[in-house]
Order: C-alpha cells, then structure tokens, then sequence
C-alpha cells in the first residue's frame, strides 16, 4: 500500500489550472528523468548539463521571466510548485542546482540587469544554454553578508577583483557568477558593494576547488578565486554600491524557495516512510500498527501540512506585491528546523535500513541537514523575525 501526496496542492485557493499543469509537467520530469539516474549524478558529483538543458527546453528555467525573454511571465505560487516538486524528487542536490540558477543566481541579472544585460543573457539562462552561480559566501561571511572582502577597484574602463568566495553552489560548471565585491571601502557596509557579472573564462578567475559535501552530491559547489580579474565597467549590476540592496532584494524570494523545497522534501520522506512502516513486520504484525510510531508521523504530517500552507499563503501574498521580510524569515527557520525533525523521526522508524548509505532515506537525511543553515541560518532568521515583533 502506498501513501499518496497530500492534495492541498490542488486547492484553488492558491493555485489555478496553469500552475496545476505545471505540477504535473513537473512530477513528470522527476519521475522519468531524474529518480532513474540521479545516483548516477551524486556518484558523479553533479547534475549533468545535458538534463539541465533539457529543464530549460522545457519552459522550466523560465517560469518568472517575460515572454519576450523565452520566459512563461508566472508568478511567485509558479516557483513555489517548481520548488516543492523538486524537493519531492528526493535528490536535493539536482534540486538545488536547478533553483539556484532559477531563483538565486540569473534573477541577480534581470533584477539588477540593465535591457542590454538582459537581452545577452537571460534568454540563455532561460533555454539552459548558459547556467548561473551566485558568488556572495565566503570563508568569512556566510549570513553577515556585510562581511565580505572580496574588492575591486576601477581602473580606467575595467574593475579589477582580487579575494575568494566560498560554498558556492553550481561554482564548477556555471558559465557566469553573479559577484558580490566591495567598491567603496569608506562607504557605509550597507553601501558598500557592487554585483558584477564575471565570465568563467576570464583571466584570473579560477575554480580552486570542487568541495566534498556531507550532503547534496549530485550539486557541485566550489571555493572560487579571483587574482586581478579585469572584468568591463559593462558588467555591472545595477548601481555602484548598490550590490547589497541587490542581495536583500531577492533574499524574500530565496528563502520562500528555500522553504518550499524543504517541504517537498518532508512530504517525500514521510510518504516512503509510511509506505516501509506498512510493509516491515516486527512483532507479528507491520509497524504501522505500533501506536506510538503512528501518532509521532501524524504530528509530524500535521506541522509539514501547516507550514506547506503558510509557504503557499506567502507566495500569493508576494504575487501580490506584498514586503514579507518577517513572513519569508519564518518560513526559512520553521521550514529549515522542521524538515530535519522529519528526517530524523523517518531514518528512526527505518531502523537499521535508514543507517545505510544504499536506503533513500538515509541520502535524504544527509541533504536535508544544510537546510537549516544555508540560505540563512535559522538562528538568523529568528533575529528577522525578532527585530519586526
């Protein structure tokens, strides 16, 4: 027997017929793509461009962007379906490298990007020709952004940029980074920085090295250096020492994906779990039977179906035009500390089988723990939420 996804999905209330066959074209992909020959990829450590490129075909890496740009022009309940769907895959490493490039990194160039900039590169984000890698991270500033000392300085036509980034996800094999750096070392911190467009190939940059993850394997993520990297005064994002209201801007858009994923993933492991529980016998009779073991997947079932509508009531209100700073935060800390609860309880009920490496549970633990630490910590996410009661 066999659990079926909880259909609060469907409720009109949030979604309508477009984001539905979404869902659909979605969980298709997932199914035929991605569970055949995603252990192949964690093996591997990375998702291979060709499937990357086959999401793009798909209209998948287009979602938010306007029609004129290759895109579908839907809102923010379309990234929410996208997201949730992926976490359901239970590979979170082919999760992320798809959303960071949709919803974290080339979202940099159409928010920030003049028409030129946009017209270059987004319909190649869009198709999957060109995949994208946010660079902000690094060894010394992970969520105290302000931190960062990777800089740059003018020099005639060009920026130059010396420092290091770190954590970056897609950092191996995208085709261009979205830098964080700062350019006014007087300025306040808060106007202190520049995004930059930087091609892999230019002089300078180099990938120092692939980073070995305890989780999310099948997502590449690299320590990335940059030694006198001359980049075109072209290439910059948006305004000059504007590049953190830059990043603040899409951290509302980040953390409700972010949320949405862990939610999917939840959903998945609690669906497998069920489904093992009603099949393992223990005691002369399936496990499901045990009381205890019910009642704790229920409470569990409950809190993932709340904060699956609170993820969904924030992404209307944000199609909407409402600032969510306090809500998005929430959703990252509730969503982060929630989904490694679930996965907790699930390899426990797993027994032996969720200690091996060979079981879907165990990956899925593993991938899920970061959840509560990138993309914000919940620790500081709970200082968002604190500083707006």
């Amino acid at each position: 027997m066999t659990t079926q996804f909880s259909t609060a999905h469907d409720s009109p209330v949030f979604f309508d017929e477009t984001h539905r066959m979404l869902r659909t074209q979605v969980r298709r992909f997932v199914e035929t793509e991605i569970k055949p020959n995603a252990d192949l990829w964690e093996r591997e450590g990375s998702t291979p461009r060709n499937v990357l490129r086959k999401m793009g075909e798909l209209g998948f890496f287009g979602i938010r962007y306007p029609e004129a740009l290759g895109g579908s022009e839907l809102d923010e309940r379309a990234t929410v379906v996208w997201a949730e769907e992926l976490g359901m895959s239970t590979f979170s490493g082919v999760a992320i490298t798809a959303l960071v490039h949709t919803d974290m990194a080339s979202v940099h160039i159409f928010n920030a990007g003049n028409d030129e900039q946009r017209a270059e590169w987004i319909p190649r984000c869009v198709s999957g020709e060109t995949i994208t890698a946010v660079a902000v991270t690094e060894p010394g500033a992970g969520s105290d952004v302000k931190g960062i000392r990777t800089n740059a300085r003018l020099d005639g036509n060009h920026w130059v940029i010396n420092g290091t980034k770190m954590f970056i996800t897609n950092g191996v094999n995208a085709d261009v980074y979205c830098v964080a750096v700062k350019t006014e070392p007087d300025a306040p911190l808060s106007q202190s920085m520049t995004m930059f467009l930087v091609e892999k190939e230019t002089s300078g940059f180099t990938v120092s090295r692939a980073l070995d993850k305890h989780g999310w394997r099948s997502s590449d993520t690299a320590e990335l250096s940059f030694d006198e990297v001359r980049v075109p005064a072209t290439s910059m994002l948006g305004a000059r020492g504007q590049g953190f209201y830059e990043i603040m801007k899409n951290f509302q858009n980040e953390r409700m994906v972010l949320g949405a994923m862990a939610m999917g993933e939840a959903q998945a492991a609690l669906n497998l779990t069920v489904a093992y529980l009603r099949d393992r016998q223990a005691f002369g009779a399936p496990l499901w039977d045990k009381q205890a073991i019910r009642q704790r997947l229920a409470m569990l079932q409950s809190r993932v179906e709340c904060c699956r509508q609170m993820v969904y009531a924030t992404a209307a209100r944000l199609a909407g035009g409402e600032e969510l700073a306090r809500d998005v935060s929430m959703i990252k800390a509730l969503a982060g500390e929630l989904v490694n609860e679930v996965m907790y309880d699930c390899v426990q009920f797993h027994g032996g089988m969720g200690f091996m490496c060979e079981s879907t549970i165990e990956r899925m633990a593993r991938d899920a723990r970061v959840q509560s630490i990138g993309g914000g910590a919940t620790e500081v996410m709970l200082e968002e939420v604190a500083k707006r009661m």
